[in-house]
């Protein structure tokens, strides 16, 4: 199947789920309303979790939607709604797999001890994005300058004196 033979056939549904159980991102050439198909975006995105991008907004801001797009890519947390970057959920999963997930988390997760430390344990150096006061965490400071030494210029000034934390240097 061709990208304009989804073009031609952008408004016949049993045709796009066809197309999109084949590659999963020929949902962009999907009508708007077949887009908006909670059916057809999931077939599209159980093959390739990056059709996310092409969903519509309405879908975007769907919990289920969402995790299973995170699930097989976790960048793709990056299309989540506003309501949804404040789901802890979504944004703990992402950040498991995707520790620069962080960036678009809500500011109250970026203050969640959990969804940090899961977000360093992948990508030390995304320390950068967590709230003040956890990045005071020593524990987290820890994990976070092991993972990537350049976390360090992200810490507390406090943090930065620790003796435990100049060790890793």
């Amino acid at each position: 199947m061709e990208i304009q033979d989804v073009i031609n056939n952008k408004e016949d549904r049993q045709f796009v789920m066809q197309a999109v159980q084949e590659k999963g991102k020929f949902l962009e050439f999907a009508s708007h309303i077949l887009q908006d198909d909670k059916e057809v975006v999931i077939e599209a995105l159980k093959q390739d979790g990056e059709a996310l991008e092409f969903a519509s907004d309405r879908l975007k801001d769907d919990k289920e939607i969402l995790l299973l797009g995170v699930t097989k890519a976790p960048w793709t947390v990056c299309y989540a709604s506003d309501r949804l970057r404040l789901d802890k959920e979504i944004i703990l999963e992402s950040c498991r797999n995707y520790g620069q997930a962080l960036y678009y988390a809500s500011e109250q997760l970026r203050d969640d001890k959990e969804v940090v430390k899961a977000a360093i344990q992948n990508k030390g150096i995304i320390i950068k994005y967590a709230s003040l006061r956890v990045r005071q965490d020593k524990e987290l400071a820890l994990i976070a300058v092991k993972q990537n030494k350049q976390a360090y210029h992200f810490l507390s000034d406090e943090l930065k004196q620790d003796e435990d934390i100049k060790s890793l240097l």
